[in-house]
């Protein structure tokens, strides 16, 4: 046994030796004397598990995020701290303003989700539009999304969140930040993180060149990022994964560069830390990713991950097929670029060589005169996963016909993919009502959908041809054939 993880909680540094790399942060709480956590339902779906991680920004500040203790490994918080319910009330006792709000408007819970409910809303107590006084009630409804249960029902939730809001005043986690940031500074580290236990063992490297010639000589390990999937590869399936590489540590996976012509996203980059960009760059885009998972989800889950782990419902390789991504690979330092469209070959199957990892995402921004959408149809609107994803982008020359259109769909195949018998059959056709109902059939040649508990493979196919007028309809505003004349 080697290596140990230094986290703050309770006001004091924590340094855990002894424990296997994928305990989750919520086991490792309930049993140390922190039971105000709970677990529901072990997938990060329902909110019970929810703690508060409190890290430094790269302006010194103390940023706190809502995550899913569930599914988050313990070596994963490591230089980080730590918050849970039990240490919201200050030392006389007196409630954070929080608990305080969410007692006077009667929104306590039976009691099993009542401390998730508080942490999401601690979150959003830090956020920087709570301070400014510019949260609304889109926020509010955002920020609790992951929290499932909703046995007092919404409204006095909702009360207390509008009235936290309402009388946002400094709390003593604010006025205790710059000691705070202090301890938080003394555990960072200068170097990669490694624990073992047992044959089981944790690398965190710190660059990129660090990751490559640790992946090279541990062909075989689990990279995980967010741990939002491969979390539940230890809590749902059982799995034993001996050797991890954490991958949210490596700076040039956490790079964000913004070009005039395309964007390069690290692998690392978590899809909170993307949407700003997206939503000043690709608001489309940014649009769809806001219904990945929920806000605890967004804090920990990555593009990249998404991307590697090829489910064939993830939500944002259709965009990134429709928009023409590419991947840079690395394998042992040596880099390639790789089309999105040529790297699935199956279900959970990829382009990836042993010891090849994704390093960033290059997804080229519209040019102008293309027109881009993205919509995702699932049974919930928040917190669930796609039926049917799709995403197009246009590009007409200059008499009204289709120069090129790229169509890209989840869950209609074992893996993400483009649509290329619909793509040719409107190549050089008039982009017309008319002309694209003509040409919806072609995608019953593209795609074969099976039937699950989502959904029917009748329906997707529906669905899939749906999105597709949808999709003219944004871009003209066409009225459309009657329902007989475009599905028969």
């Amino acid at each position: 046994m080697t290596g140990s993880v230094r986290f703050v909680l309770g006001g004091r540094v924590v340094e855990v030796r002894d424990a296997d790399p994928t305990t989750t942060v919520l086991n490792w709480l309930r049993a140390n004397g922190r039971p105000g956590s709970k677990e529901g339902c072990a997938e990060g779906d329902c909110g019970a598990c929810t703690v508060v991680l409190g890290d430094l920004a790269a302006d010194g500040r103390v940023r706190y995020r809502a995550v899913n203790a569930c599914i988050l490994f313990l070596p994963m918080i490591d230089g980080k701290l730590l918050l849970t319910v039990e240490d919201l009330a200050g030392e006389d006792g007196k409630l954070h303003p929080v608990q305080a709000a969410m007692v006077d408007k009667h929104a306590s819970q039976c009691g099993f989700c009542t401390p998730g409910f508080v942490m999401a809303l601690f979150a959003l107590h830090h956020d920087g539009r709570a301070a400014s006084g510019g949260l609304t009630d889109g926020a509010i409804h955002d920020a609790l999304a992951g929290n499932l249960c909703r046995c007092t029902g919404y409204r006095p939730i909702l009360d207390a969140a509008r009235t936290m809001a309402a009388e946002r005043s400094d709390d003593r986690f604010d006025r205790a930040e710059e000691g705070i940031a202090t301890v938080l500074r003394s555990i960072q580290r200068d170097g990669a993180l490694t624990m073992t236990h047992g044959a089981a063992s944790f690398h965190a490297p710190w660059s990129v060149d660090e990751l490559a010639t640790l992946f090279a000589a541990h062909p075989n390990a689990t990279l995980v990022a967010g741990a939002t999937d491969v979390g539940l590869w230890v809590t749902k399936q059982g799995r034993n994964l001996p050797t991890l590489i954490h991958l949210a540590q490596v700076r040039e996976l956490r790079r964000i560069d913004e070009g005039a012509e395309a964007l390069e996203i690290g692998a690392a980059v978590t899809y909170t830390d993307l949407l700003p960009v997206l939503e000043r760059r690709l608001p489309e885009l940014a649009a769809l990713v806001t219904r990945i998972g929920a806000a605890q989800v967004r804090n920990s889950g990555t593009l990249g991950g998404n991307v590697a782990n090829g489910s064939p419902i993830g939500d944002s390789m259709p965009a990134l097929l429709a928009l023409g991504a590419s991947l840079v690979l690395n394998r042992g330092g040596v880099r390639r670029e790789l089309p999105l469209d040529r790297f699935y070959h199956g279900y959970r199957k990829n382009d990836l060589k042993p010891g090849e990892f994704v390093e960033r995402i290059r997804i080229p921004l519209p040019r102008e005169g293309q027109r881009f959408a993205t919509w995702k149809v699932s049974k919930r609107r928040d917190q669930d996963i796609s039926a049917v994803c799709a995403a197009f982008l246009l590009t007409l020359d200059g008499e009204g016909r289709v120069a090129e259109l790229r169509a890209g769909y989840g869950g209609m195949a074992a893996t993400p993919a483009r649509a290329p018998a619909l793509e040719a059959a409107l190549a050089g056709q008039s982009w017309t009502a008319d002309a694209v109902a003509a040409a919806l059939p072609a995608l019953d040649h593209d795609f074969r959908p099976m039937t699950d508990m989502r959904a029917s493979d009748r329906y997707r196919a529906l669905v899939a041809k749906n999105l597709l007028m949808r999709f003219l309809l944004h871009t003209t505003g066409a009225e459309l054939p009657s329902l007989e004349a475009v599905h028969g």
